[in-house]
């Protein structure tokens, strides 16, 4: 018999016995986890890009370029409120009337410019990071990072504009309104950029799930 299922028969017969190795156990356990959740990460890939090669004609390369492009276009409509509100914080404080302000104003201020300045550096980390792995063949891991940058800079952005409205309501209106006013949109923004999506998404996998015959429109 080979090592390695010499290796596996003691570890099963260890879970079997009341006092087998416990830790030894939970460590075989998350690996075989991982490795289940990467067998259906490629599995769902696959399927993916045979739907793509169907319905579009697209290679898996033409679609993850297809894809950073996407999101790029994405991120410039992001970037454009980010670059007006930065540009309104940094002027904001060589104003006059800024050294009126109370303190918690000014505490409200540094967050929403750290918050701006974050925002900012995610949404713009798509382009540096596809420029430092130019041609190393990276383009698939390049469009998961870029998502993923891309949706955290979205929430850094959406604290980063609420903060701001709470900052100029608590000026205008005082700070018991401009909390109430905040949080309200919060919520606002909240459903038709996370809620909404997030929702037609769960919708959409649920009406897949009862028409096993067709592939889902995957984008």
């Amino acid at each position: 018999m080979p090592e390695s299922s010499q290796l596996l028969s003691a570890d099963s017969e260890d879970e079997a016995r009341p006092g087998g190795r416990a830790p030894d156990s939970v460590s075989t356990a998350i690996v075989r986890a991982a490795h289940a959740d990467c067998h259906c990460q490629a599995s769902a890939s696959s399927e993916h890009d045979e739907w793509n090669a169907g319905a579009r004609g697209e290679t898996p390369l033409q679609r993850v370029d297809r894809a950073y492009g996407e999101i790029l276009q994405e991120v410039r409509v992001a970037q454009t409120g980010v670059q007006i509100l930065f540009a309104f914080l940094l002027t904001l404080a060589f104003s006059s009337r800024f050294a009126s302000v109370t303190q918690l104003q000014r505490d409200i201020y540094v967050l929403t410019l750290m918050l701006c300045a974050a925002a900012a550096a995610l949404l713009i980390a798509p382009a540096a990071f596809h420029r430092v792995v130019y041609r190393r063949r990276l383009k698939h891991h390049l469009v998961r990072i870029a998502s993923r940058l891309a949706l955290a800079g979205l929430v850094l952005l959406l604290l980063a504009l609420i903060s701001a409205l709470l900052l100029i309501l608590d000026v205008v209106i005082g700070l018991g309104p401009a909390l109430v006013l905040a949080g309200g949109a919060l919520s606002w923004f909240a459903t038709w950029w996370f809620v909404l999506p997030v929702w037609s998404r769960v919708r959409h996998q649920a009406f897949a799930g009862h028409m096993p015959d067709e592939p889902d429109d995957r984008a």
